[in-house]
């Protein structure tokens, strides 16, 4: 809601929307922007905590491709909420504590399974990848950019696959 409306969502809707009381809203979140802050971190810890299914569900390099485009909604989320997220600054409050960290620990896991499964090149770090999603990120996260994030991504996902062996005498 706050990607669509910004600071101007109203905490009736919200609360609505949750199925709870504005007095239930009100005594979680005491202000507006610790609402947004907990909204924002709650998507962070969403996008990160489903790499461990991702990969028990599907080959390394295609879990990786399901969470960079997951990454890019949520970039995209990001940017839509990007007057609400200044002002949970301007309040002092840090929505981003932890969550540079929580995302290279994600892409680290799915970097390393890509590696040890030998679909991923070894010579790519997660730091390096992270790099490119942000680079990504900037430049295509609004919606009606979607399509050119999809082609960078998929630019950048087949500069990660592993070369195939050599043969002898190659």
């Amino acid at each position: 809601m706050f990607t669509e409306e910004g600071l101007d969502a109203h905490f009736e809707r919200i609360a609505r929307e949750a199925g709870v009381g504005t007095g239930t809203l009100y005594r979680n979140f005491p202000t507006r922007e610790a609402l947004i802050e907990a909204a924002y971190r709650n998507e962070v810890a969403r996008l990160c905590d489903a790499v461990p299914d991702l990969l028990a569900t599907l080959p390394p390099s295609e879990a990786l491709r399901v969470w960079t485009r997951r990454f890019i909604d949520y970039a995209t989320a990001k940017f839509g909420m990007a007057d609400a997220l200044r002002a949970v600054v301007a309040s002092g409050s840090n929505p981003y504590a932890d969550s540079h960290e929580m995302i290279q620990g994600a892409l680290t896991s799915l970097m390393d399974a890509g590696t040890a499964a030998g679909t991923i090149r070894s010579d790519i770090r997660a730091t390096d990848m992270f790099a490119a999603l942000a680079g990504i990120a900037l430049t295509s996260a609004k919606p009606e950019q979607r399509e050119q994030a999809e082609r960078l991504l998929d630019l950048t996902l087949d500069g990660l696959k592993a070369a195939p062996p050599r043969l002898p005498g190659d």
